[in-house]
Parts: C-alpha cells; sequence; structure tokens
C-alpha cells in the first residue's frame, strides 16, 4: 500500500549523514503474507523461504470459513490467490458482497467450508509482476492458522531459532455480523498450542473494537504485543463506520492519537510513506513526525510493506531495466532510508532483501 502521509502529521527534514535513529536498536523482520516476491503469498513455501532467508516472524492473514476455521488468506475473496475460478464445481458460489466498503464479485472464504477450501490450490497474486512465482501454482493449499502454528513450530524445533507470529484478524466487524467472530476462535487458537503461549505473538489489526477487547482478556503478555494498523487520510476503520463514529485514521496518527492508541496497543503500523512521503515526481520528500510522535506516546512503529521491484520503489531508487524488474540494490538503499528514521520494525515481501538492508 503507498498512499500519502497523514496530513495531520507534520514533516521534518531528513539529515541523510545523521545518525540513525534506531542505531543499537533491533528491527524486527516481518515476512510479509511469507516471502511473495518469490513463492505464492500465504503457502508453506512462502513463509518456509521467508524462514530461511532471514524474516524473524512470518504472517498469516486471518479469515473464517463457513464452519468457523481460520485460515489464511489476505483478503475474503478467493479468485485472485487460488484456482477457485476455474472450478466449475464452485461456479454456484460466485456472488456480489460489500466487505468495509468495498464491493466485489467474487468468491468468498466464508461460503466455503474448511473441506471445500482443502480442495482449491494456491496461485500468483501478482503474474505480471512476478511470472517466475507462476510454476508454483497448484502446488499448495489453503492453510489453516493451527497448521501454520504447527509449522512454525516444527520449524524452530528443527532450526533452534524461534519464529515469532504476527496475525493479522481481517473484517473482524463483518465476520461478526455474519454469526463467525473471529476473536474467541483466534484466543482460543493460541492458548491451546504451546508454541503460541511462548513464542513471539503480534497480533494486528485496521480496527479498534477487536484490539480493545483482546487486550481486555489477555492482558499484556510478555511474548505478545497487540499492533494497530493505519491507512491514511480520512478513511474511518470500519468498527467505527459500522458505530456511527468520526474517528479517522488521520486523526489516530496526530499526536494525541497514538497516545490514544498506546492505552491498548503496543505497536502502530503505518504505510512506509507515511514515515517519509513520496512527491508528485514519485521520489521522496521530507520525513514526518510520525515515528518520533509514537516513540513518545510509548508506540513501536512497524511499517509495511518493502517489495523489491522498481514499480514499488520511490523513484530515487529505480533502475532502468523496467518496471517489473526485480531491483535489490534500489530495495535496500530505500529500506535503509527509512530505518535511518528510526522504525523499530517492517514488513517485506523479500526477507533477504530485508535482511541485507538490516546488516548492512
Amino acid at each position: 500500500m503507498y498512499a500519502a502521509a497523514c496530513s495531520g502529521i507534520t514533516t521534518a527534514a531528513t539529515e541523510s549523514k545523521a545518525e540513525p535513529k534506531n542505531k543499537g536498536r533491533k528491527i524486527d523482520l516481518f515476512g510479509h503474507r511469507g516471502a511473495p516476491a518469490l513463492r505464492p503469498e500465504h503457502t508453506l513455501a512462502s513463509y518456509a523461504k521467508a524462514i530461511a532467508d532471514g524474516a524473524d516472524y512470518i504472517e498469516p492473514d486471518l479469515v473464517i470459513t463457513k464452519d468457523g476455521v481460520l485460515v489464511a488468506r489476505h483478503e475474503a475473496f478467493l479468485s485472485e490467490t487460488t484456482d477457485v475460478a476455474q472450478r466449475p464445481e464452485f461456479a454456484n458460489k460466485k456472488i456480489t458482497k460489500t466487505i468495509d466498503g468495498e464491493t466485489r464479485t467474487d468468491w468468498y472464504a466464508e461460503d466455503f467450508t474448511l473441506a471445500e477450501l482443502k480442495t482449491l490450490r494456491a496461485v500468483e497474486r501478482l503474474p505480471k509482476i512476478r511470472p517466475q512465482n507462476t510454476q508454483y501454482d497448484g502446488m499448495f493449499q489453503i492453510l489453516t492458522w493451527d497448521e501454520i502454528i504447527d509449522f512454525a513450530a516444527a520449524t524452530a524445533a528443527t532450526t533452534g531459532k524461534v519464529i515469532g507470529l504476527i496475525p493479522e484478524l481481517k473484517h473482524s466487524t463483518y465476520f461478526a455480523g455474519l454469526g463467525l467472530p473471529l476473536e474467541d476462535r483466534f484466543l482460543k487458537s493460541i492458548d491451546a498450542h504451546e508454541y503460541t503461549r511462548r513464542c513471539p505473538l503480534e497480533i494486528q489489526s485496521f480496527e479498534i473494537a477487536n484490539l480493545k477487547y483482546l487486550r481486555s482478556l489477555i492482558g499484556r503478555r510478555p511474548n505478545t504485543r497487540l499492533m494497530q494498523l493505519v491507512y491514511m487520510g480520512d478513511a474511518r476503520p470500519a468498527d467505527v463506520v459500522a458505530a456511527g463514529g468520526t474517528l479517522t485514521f488521520e486523526r489516530m496518527c496526530s499526536a494525541q492519537g497514538l497516545r490514544d492508541i498506546a492505552v491498548y496497543a503496543d505497536v502502530v503500523a503505518p504505510p512506509h510513506r507515511a514515515v517519509i512521503p513520496v512527491q508528485a515526481n514519485g521520489k521522496l520528500a521530507k520525513a514526518t513526525s510520525l515515528v518520533a510522535d509514537a516513540h513518545a506516546a510509548g508506540l513501536l512503529v512497524h511499517t509495511y510493506t518493502f517489495r523489491p521491484e522498481n514499480c514499488f520503489l520511490a523513484a530515487d531508487f529505480r533502475n532502468a531495466d523496467g518496471p517489473n524488474a526485480r531491483n535489490e540494490a534500489g530495495s535496500i538503499a530505500e529500506i535503509k532510508t527509512y530505518l535511518a528514521e528510526g522504525i523499530d520494525g517492517f514488513f517485506s515481501d523479500d526477507s533477504a532483501v530485508a535482511r541485507k538492508a538490516i546488516s548492512g
């Protein structure tokens, strides 16, 4: 996601020769949906690649099936990341829905039982940008949250490296309205697994009420952080919209808004362009005060999402190889620029590239 910075954040010049503001602190690296720059997202291959390439955490986005099982898909709709459109037996499940203000005709996870979803196979979401990933189309099932926990636990036991989990609860208000609330199922699952009772766990949401609910039930566990995701501008969290509230993400990004977030969450997660915006010419502008304001409120700052292709980079870092070309050197330079502003962690589609930026 690459949006303009919150207009409520002030800007301050970035001193290119200044000491990095995160010097001496550990930077958390989150494998965004695994390693989707190299393998189809939310598959075992994607998660395994992220871990092998140096991710501290892997990220499952969680939606729910008709029979109440948490599964990993970035959105509830299925056409972009599975072969459902080629399955005539599910043609009658295609339907038009509006979720969090967005209307789309598609197939939706909540209309499938887990057994039905398990017959589908994952495909590459961005085949024009990442055509090399299409060689893995059809190889992998949709994963349940429980399977991902077991995979992380097995990998940790095999490698000796503790693998963190950073699940996002998607569309909580929408699913609750269907009689399929996520939160209690999620809490039951993390209490049922020995691994999630002790591994690093960071729980994300763009909504507010679900994070407050989780905080009220789990308190402040040593291994668990709550992350408030934010968009930009005058959009509102889905639960705020449903309740008729007026709170916008812009206000949440203000100094007072960040202090309010710190009451129930440990981390704020903005798009990285909220930390250093891009200008109309595509080049980086001056840094905003977001990181400093968040730190002053007692929050960590974990940004999303760095991707290694030219089309996702600020113009300062692109090369002449074309918009869809991988540009590792440019991506590393861009990440380092943001690290110098003091972010505490970030999501990346390519953990190997990100690890080079952190290490060097």
